[in-house]
């Protein structure tokens, strides 16, 4: 018998998880949400705590479980591991987070072989490649939230500096999330016009694309998340919007083009690495890298990023 409504499993009841599960029952997205971690008296918190505004949103089911609890559900959002503290790039996060991985994904897969693992642990990419192999699942089935957050980052910076509505800028950043990300200049652009464009045909307050001015927003995205740490300890509100988009997209099978990061077979010459080129996702997770056309620049740093996180790879995991 077919099962009623939308399952989704949060492992890791901490800053991010906790807030993706509040965002995902904003949302009306599932009918039943369900959030696994180790402390479970902070989990039986966080639920107690979420479902009392149940009342004031769509309708759900929330509740504190273990992994038997993964049984049937549509998308398993991993957000368990050790925080990222003041100084400490994504990549010293690995051995750690590398070892709680290795416990939880075959628990998962286990009981939900069926269900779309969605990764947000840092360092994403290094986990999406490690989950992929932990669990055995197709490469389809196993994706990262990836540069969906870095480049919503940027749309921001780009919509202030030209004042339009941040949906109406379009853009890209690729590559890891994390230091070297780079993003997709050739491809920015405001109603089918480059910003160069954009900017000289509006005039007045709006100043051209210059370098430095593209350098100094590629700046404030990269070390984003180290400025927010430093100020309040931990980034959360905005990662989970961006889970939010992407489990929007795999539930509506919107065909949506996302920044996730996935597992490249072949695309641009990078074999067996995951890292965030635009995918077409929908139902069955990742449905499609899209191949698009970098300018020299960009593909030179595209490659560099891959190099640096496949160094990781090997170094820390296989």
């Amino acid at each position: 018998m077919k099962k009623q409504g939308t399952k989704i499993v949060v492992v890791g009841a901490g800053q991010v998880g906790a807030t993706t599960a509040y965002t995902l029952l904003l949302s009306g997205l599932a009918s039943e949400l369900v959030l696994i971690d180790l402390n479970e008296k902070k989990t039986r918190g966080e639920v107690l705590d979420l479902s009392h505004g149940i009342p004031l949103c769509p309708p759900a089911e929330i509740k504190a479980g273990s992994y038997p609890d993964c049984e049937d559900a549509d998308i398993v959002i991993l957000t368990a591991g050790a925080n990222q503290k003041p100084g400490e790039t994504r990549m010293d996060l690995t051995r750690k987070n590398i070892a709680v991985f290795r416990s939880i994904v075959p628990q998962v897969v286990k009981y939900a072989p069926h269900a779309i693992l969605l990764v947000v642990t840092n360092p994403c990419d290094v986990l999406t490649y490690v989950t992929w192999k932990i669990s055995g699942l197709p490469s389809s089935q196993v994706i990262g939230s990836g540069t969906v957050l870095d480049t919503s980052r940027l749309r921001y910076l780009l919509s202030e500096h030209t004042g339009v509505d941040a949906r109406n800028v379009h853009t890209y950043v690729l590559g890891e999330h994390g230091d070297t990300e780079l993003p997709a200049w050739s491809l920015t652009s405001i109603a089918g016009m480059s910003m160069d464009e954009f900017c000289s045909l509006t005039g007045t307050y709006q100043e051209n694309l210059a370098k430095q001015i593209r350098d100094e927003f590629h700046d404030k995205v990269r070390n984003a998340a180290y400025q927010i740490i430093e100020g309040k300890g931990a980034t959360y509100y905005a990662v989970a919007l961006a889970v939010r988009r992407i489990v929007e997209a795999i539930l509506r099978d919107e065909q949506s083009i996302l920044t996730v990061s996935s597992l490249l077979t072949g695309q641009y010459g990078l074999y067996d690495v995951c890292l965030s080129l635009p995918c077409i996702v929908g139902v069955n997770g990742l449905e499609q890298v899209l191949p698009i056309h970098l300018d020299d620049e960009e593909m030179f740093q595209l490659r560099a990023s891959a190099k640096a996180i496949s160094n990781a790879i090997q170094i820390l995991y296989e």
